[in-house]
């Protein structure tokens, strides 16, 4: 009996040792502008290598962006395509990558680490938001619409709209992952105008930099005001709506992609979600629907684009939430979701 324990002791002592010796995945993203856009490569016992496409979706996208403390997914995009490509002797080290969107690390989704045939034209690529950025746009109804505030000298700053134009609008629409500049110049008024320093330079951009502070500057020739506070507008890649109701702050919920508006099932959907929406729709705090309420409202007829859908409320836009893929559902539109928030209208006219 003894001999038996002792036997287990050994086996149980080797098991162990083996997975300490065993380095834990980590995951980076090579090649973008930012540390959370690029190629996508992993790290397995001191070695970092990329991950081949197959079956690489944008659950999988979502897993990396949490991972690195990114912001939200953005889409998915071919290694290949950033530089400089990954070296020949590099080696692919995963591949039908499948992850359900809720895991914290790549390395707890279902992987294939039995790589063949699989060559660095391949490789997988990702974009989040980048949360580490030196300017943003606030007071908007979404990241994507605001005031321009730069970080400098780790206090953030309103930007004065003396000189600025249109690649300057593109500059920062760029730099946040948002689409094309709608607007450059917008006047924000008391609610939104800011109150604390002013950046004092004036951008002369190109329109191809990178990040707003890498156009050529210049000092301010006048002493700017918040009222001339510069205000911008880009096309959110990420925009929804609610239909159907008395006005624009209750309804079915409708999100734009590809073009295309479609419903939202309402598998996993509750309070926080409510709360994400009209939030960013800037309509206030949700309203309670009753049953009979929520069925009020005619359903959709097209495209059910989201499923699955769950955020922790805090989140100023949907995107920011977890999803399935576009477009996978095991939905009926007899399952859209319905909204009401306490606005009637909008809050963010200026």
């Amino acid at each position: 009996m003894a001999l038996l324990l002792n036997l287990m002791l050994a086996i149980s002592t080797i098991f162990v040792e083996s997975c300490l010796s065993e380095s834990p995945s980590k995951v980076r993203l090579v090649g973008g502008a930012h540390r959370c856009e690029g190629r996508v490569e992993v790290e397995r016992n001191g070695q970092w290598g990329t991950v081949c496409d197959d079956g690489w979706d944008w659950n999988d996208l979502v897993v990396v962006c949490r991972e690195l403390s990114c912001g939200a997914a953005k889409r998915t995009q071919s290694g290949a395509s950033y530089r400089p490509p990954a070296p020949e002797d590099q080696k692919v080290l995963i591949q039908d990558v499948n992850c359900t969107g809720m895991e914290d690390t790549l390395s707890q989704c279902e992987q294939n680490e039995d790589v063949y045939n699989c060559p660095h034209s391949e490789d997988a690529g990702a974009r989040c938001v980048n949360p580490d950025s030196d300017v943003r746009l606030v007071d908007g109804p979404g990241r994507c619409q605001g005031r321009v505030e730069l970080l400098h000298q780790e206090q953030w700053s309103t930007v004065c709209k003396a000189g600025w134009n249109l690649r300057a609008a593109k500059v920062v629409c760029r730099q946040l992952g948002c689409g094309r500049a709608l607007l450059t110049h917008r006047c924000c008024n008391k609610m939104t105008q800011g109150q604390g320093p002013i950046w004092m330079r004036q951008v002369s951009c190109f329109g191809q930099e990178v990040n707003l502070q890498d156009c050529p500057l210049r000092p301010l020739e006048n002493n700017c005001t918040h009222d001339e506070d510069t205000w911008v507008e880009c096309e959110d890649p990420f925009q929804l709506r609610l239909v159907g109701g008395d006005n624009p702050c209750a309804g079915r919920l409708e999100v734009l992609h590809k073009g295309t508006w479609g419903s939202v099932c309402d598998d996993s959907w509750g309070e926080e979600e409510d709360q994400v929406v009209c939030k960013q729709l800037g309509c206030g705090k949700p309203l309670s629907l009753s049953f009979k309420a929520q069925k009020s409202y005619r359903p959709g007829a097209g495209h059910i684009w989201l499923d699955d859908v769950v955020c922790s409320g805090k989140e100023k836009s949907l995107e920011s939430c977890q999803h399935r893929l576009w477009g996978y559902h095991d939905c009926t539109h007899k399952e859209d979701v319905a909204v009401m928030c306490s606005e009637s209208t909008p809050e963010f006219d200026v």
